[in-house]
């Protein structure tokens, strides 16, 4: 067996308590070696039957530079070793994000500094560790939001502590989904749902500021469940909707709310009569809120996501369907049930053609809108796929110069403990022309699916599960355990790829010649990943097809 100088992560490592010796610290790709810098996690301190029936999720939030004050200033804290949380707001003040100067805090609460040269754009002013006692925060940074048992914690990106920086405790309920808005106008840009059902709406930047266990000007939304007491099960801002934003419950409804709205509005809506129906229903006075009820589906919505140009909305859900609306005019453009069981999670391509789902059938599934149907499957998970996505800042080699993306790289994580690299060219996937006789062998072409295929489904129905001779496989490019527990999510950043344990684990693997360039600066920001748009960003287009 290797040890971990080979590459192998040894039980003595500081991690051993979330690695195996078994796991590597690396994975091959054609471009180079992905490699992990470092993890994050909750305190150790966090009692495991605590959060054993919730499942970690992560947010990435950019934070930009801070615009006019619309809080008062936080209160000065006191910065000592017998107090976590007040010692990380200070370490977070003057640490990585925001300053040229890494604090690393000891076990005795002492610190020390790290200088160097961060990459363009990735930190702001200098700042010395002398300012660690300054409350006014308004600094920029990146940061990750994830939940654990009852509480929130926020870590700060830039850092290589794996400790969080700040948790927020919720005394009724635990927070199982959150959601940022960077385009946010009046500070409000985190939005977090709760089990109960209950929504809050909250500054990242105040609650930074704030030195308690406790969310800080919050604004409070179906408070104890009075529109709707079943479990938040997704949450999203509505890209360019100007505040407004749409909450997804396990019941198979989802609540439109706008921001600027009082939060204890009151909302009625009538009794859903059909539970097999897509329906939707407006609250019937000006100032409530939620303004409108969607119907999807009977059972959970398991997850959402709106297009980049929030023109559509997706939703997956129990009962195994993708579902794909019109947002603004609020009606099913398309959809398909998965191969078997649930489906579980669901992204976008940033381009808007092409949307991946995950769950219960072990497989990928990659969506056509142009088609309106299923035109991959990639296989190689061994259990249920919980997180996909695609990764927007990896650039095709043969794209060069070229208007239009030819091929997409997306991953996905499981149960299995795996993350999966996939590539996908549909001019070179094999495709199924037709069924094959009775008797006899399926025939196959390669080429664009759009000239083999039957032609699209019509437009508001849902298709039933395809055949598996009926779709074009696909297989992974790298297929890499990168964890001991089931995971729940990845993103991808400019610079990095985070996976995400249900646990609360979360690994950054850096991407080839990342790692190279950081390791004489382990204060280099990756916030670039959220302040730079993706390689093909000028690329995209509206999502506007002939339906």
């Amino acid at each position: 067996m290797m040890n971990s100088a080979n590459g192998m992560m040894s039980a003595s490592s500081s991690s051993a308590t979330t690695q195996s010796p078994a796991l590597k610290t690396y994975f091959k790709t054609p471009e180079g070696r992905y490699k992990l810098h470092y993890e994050k996690t909750h305190p150790s301190s966090l009692l495991h039957y605590a959060h054993g029936k919730t499942v970690t999720q992560v947010t990435l939030a950019h934070l930009k530079d801070k615009q006019a004050p619309s809080t008062p200033p936080a209160p000065p804290s006191s910065f000592s070793a017998s107090s976590g949380v007040r010692s990380a707001a200070a370490r977070l003040l003057g640490g990585s994000n925001g300053s040229r100067a890494l604090s690393f805090v000891g076990g005795n609460g002492g610190s020390k500094s790290i200088s160097g040269n961060g990459r363009v754009g990735s930190l702001g002013s200098s700042i010395s560790s002398n300012s660690m006692a300054t409350t006014n925060f308004d600094g920029k940074g990146t940061y990750l939001v994830f939940n654990v048992g009852d509480a929130i914690f926020i870590s700060d990106l830039n850092s290589q502590d794996k400790d969080p920086i700040k948790a927020i405790h919720f005394s009724n309920s635990n927070p199982v989904c959150h959601a940022f808005d960077q385009d946010s106008r009046d500070g409000h840009d985190l939005l977090i749902g709760l089990n109960s059902g209950d929504v809050y709406s909250v500054s990242l930047r105040q609650q930074l500021q704030d030195v308690g266990k406790k969310l800080v000007g919050a604004q409070h939304y179906n408070k104890d469940g009075s529109v709707n007491n079943s479990r938040c099960t997704s949450v999203a801002w509505v890209p360019g909707g100007d505040g407004s934003f749409v909450v997804a419950h396990a019941d198979g409804n989802l609540y439109v709310y706008e921001k600027s709205k009082d939060g204890a509005g009151d909302s009625s809506f009538p009794v859903v009569r059909d539970q097999m129906q897509f329906s939707v229903a407006h609250a019937r006075y000006s100032k409530s809120n939620p303004v409108a009820r969607w119907h999807i589906c009977q059972g959970s919505i398991n997850s959402i996501a709106f297009s980049t140009d929030g023109a559509y909305l997706a939703t997956v859900g129990r009962d195994g369907y993708l579902r794909i609306f019109d947002y603004s005019k609020e009606h099913l453009v398309c959809g398909g049930k998965s191969y078997y069981g649930a489906l579980l999670c669901c992204a976008w391509s940033m381009d808007g053609k092409y949307i991946l789902t995950g769950g219960e059938d072990d497989l990928v599934q990659v969506w056509s809108m142009e088609d309106r149907k299923v035109v991959a499957w990639g296989e190689g998970h061994n259990s249920w796929v919980s997180g996909v996505a695609f990764d927007s800042y990896w650039s095709s080699p043969n794209s060069e110069g070229t208007g239009e993306t030819i091929m997409y790289r997306f991953g996905s994580v499981g149960q299995d403990t795996q993350l999966l690299l996939w590539d996908l060219e549909m001019d070179e996937i094999v495709v199924p022309l037709r069924r094959c006789p009775p008797g006899g062998s399926p025939t196959y072409s390669t080429g664009s699916q759009s000239s083999h295929w039957d032609n699209a489904s019509p437009v508001g129905t849902l298709q039933p599960a395809p055949s598996m001779r009926d779709v074009p496989k696909i297989s992974s490019l790298v297929a890499h355990r990168v964890h001991t527990e089931p995971l729940s999510g990845l993103i991808f950043t400019q610079e990095s790829v985070l996976t995400v344990s249900r646990e609360g684990h979360i690994k950054i693997w850096m991407r080839p010649g990342v790692g190279e360039s950081q390791s004489n600066n382990p204060e280099t920001a990756l916030s670039t990943s959220m302040k730079e748009k993706p390689l093909f960003a000028n690329k995209i287009v509206s999502s506007s097809y002939k339906l």
